[in-house]
């Protein structure tokens, strides 16, 4: 008897995502993740409609209406008008004009739904988008969370779609970075801080991964999720369009999600804002940030940034938010460590010496889809002799934790790595054992250590993890002379196979000579 192949069946999304990527011919990864998002998002809306719809319909005889509009803002759901409906798109699937249909069907949709209002891309029609494609697609789309898993059908679109911004982000490469904080780095920003309860700040928040983690954590640990406020701005258009339908098909409110063409800086939307949690990731080194335009900003509390660089600019832009017992968790480039260009090393010294600066942890390489530049985290807090009966924290206002996670994460393909589970969990119990009350924090040569202010005063304020954490003990131990002489034999060795291959070679030469 024939022994049965063991086969290993992919996860949906990844077959989901190399049968859409298939579809995609001579479209652009950034213009075509705008008609697959979007499709997947129309999926979800129409899910839920129908859902309240056949609910609403069985319940007729009690006086409930289906198409009432009113019926489904009480239930937080988008009203769905017929010819935007998914069974009515899926049964004009095969008609050349599908494009049409799909366009249309997402203008009625933001008529009916003032949330939604300029957010729904309307792409489908285009000449370089193949209607056999599209009607293919809506079909593929339409495959997604049917028979059973109809219940759980905003889970799995909601998984999709988070999935296939990762997936076109890596398409895009440099450009994708620009709207996707890789997943790993937003886990561990959002592991490191716990965010159960309070207003969540984002002030460059791309594609809205932060609050889709931050909500997700809260989930998990059997946290409320109306115990979390989202706040957020964006300054690209099309970004901001793809945060709002990555919130909205989470159940996450948006409307506190504002876009502007001025950005954080010069356009401040949510001025009176102070949050409980910042979690961000800035664009790192930026110097067109209008700088110029500020430089008596009331956020320059700790030194006025230069104008050639926004980093600082940042960092006092996210204190300046932070509520009295607030944290913040971002990302900035590895050289805002140890900058001291234009005034940034006397404001570095004035955010440790002011004691906010709780833990800095080094990233590895290959991280971030955007650039090669190297980064790191800075966590932050308001209060660190304690945030308060409801987070108990010990006092850490006379220390900082320096992490060197440069060793950490796995490649995924030759040009980006990313954290592990493990890894993530390593960071975060190491900085929850130092941070928390009755915590079992220990110093690890070469992964972390705990390090006074009185010696970062000393080190010139330079905030290089690397400065504090020293080398591994197995580095301490080196034996130069050890090292050179086995190195040494692996080379003797190597000439020697190299020698005897040669010889081999020619005597296989000198035989087809003769031969010949």
């Amino acid at each position: 008897m024939a022994k049965q192949k063991a086969t290993t069946e992919e996860p949906l999304e990844k077959q989901l995502w190399k049968t859409a990527d298939k579809l995609r011919k001579n479209i652009d990864a950034a213009e075509y993740k705008h008609i697959v998002l979007g499709l997947i998002f129309l999926k979800y809306i129409s899910d839920a409609f129908e859902e309240l719809y056949n609910k609403l319909q069985a319940e007729a005889a009690n006086g409930a209406d289906p198409e009432d509009k009113d019926e489904y803002k009480a239930e937080n759901v988008f009203f769905v008008p017929q010819d935007a409906r998914w069974s009515y798109l899926q049964s004009k699937a095969k008609q050349p004009e599908i494009g049409k249909f799909v366009d249309d069907a997402m203008d009625a949709i933001e008529k009916e739904n003032a949330s939604l209002k300029g957010v729904l891309p309307k792409v489908f029609a285009r000449q370089n988008l193949d209607p056999t494609s599209l009607g293919e697609l809506i079909d593929l789309v339409g495959n997604i969370a049917l028979g059973d898993a109809k219940a759980r059908s905003a889970d799995v679109l909601g998984h999709v779609f988070e999935y296939f911004l990762g997936e076109f982000a890596l398409a895009e490469g440099k450009k994708g970075g620009q709207f996707y904080t890789p997943r790993s780095v937003v886990e561990l920003l959002v592991e490191m801080l716990e965010p159960y309860k309070g207003r969540v700040f984002d002030p460059c928040c791309g594609s809205g991964g932060m609050f889709v983690q931050s909500l997700k954590f809260v989930d998990s640990h059997a946290g409320r999720v109306n115990d979390i406020s989202i706040y957020g701005q964006e300054s690209n258009q099309t970004t901001w369009r793809l945060a709002k339908m990555n919130l909205a098909i989470r159940g996450i409110d948006s409307s506190q999600l504002k876009w502007n063409n001025e950005g954080s800086f010069l356009n401040n939307a949510h001025k009176d804002l102070k949050a409980d949690y910042i979690i961000a990731n800035p664009p790192f080194n930026v110097s067109d940030w209008d700088g110029d335009l500020m430089r008596t900003d009331g956020r320059w509390q700790y030194g006025t940034p230069p104008t050639g660089n926004a980093n600082f600019a940042w960092m006092q832009h996210f204190i300046y938010h932070l509520a009295p017992n607030g944290q913040a968790g971002v990302v900035l480039a590895k050289g805002a460590l140890t900058s001291k260009t234009s005034g940034e090393g006397d404001i570095r010294k004035a955010l440790v010496e002011n004691g906010f600066i709780d833990c800095i942890v080094n990233l590895p390489a290959k991280l971030f889809l955007n650039t090669q530049i190297p980064a790191a985290l800075w966590f932050m807090s308001r209060n660190r002799k304690g945030n308060g009966s409801s987070l108990p924290f010990r006092d850490r206002s006379k220390e900082i934790l320096f992490i060197d996670a440069r060793n950490l994460g796995h490649l995924i393909n030759r040009r980006t790595r990313e954290l592990s589970q493990e890894d993530i969990d390593k960071i975060t119990s190491t900085y929850h054992n130092w941070r928390n009350l009755n915590g079992t924090y220990e110093d690890i040569a070469g992964f972390c250590a705990s390090a006074p202010i009185s010696k970062v005063a000393e080190l010139y304020y330079v905030l290089t993890p690397g400065r504090y954490v020293g080398l591994p003990d197995e580095e301490d131990d080196f034996n130069f002379a050890e090292r050179f002489a086995s190195l040494k034999a692996e080379l003797e060795a190597q000439l020697q196979e190299e020698a005897q291959l040669n010889e081999i070679i020619s005597a296989n030469l000198l035989k087809i000579n003769i031969n010949e």
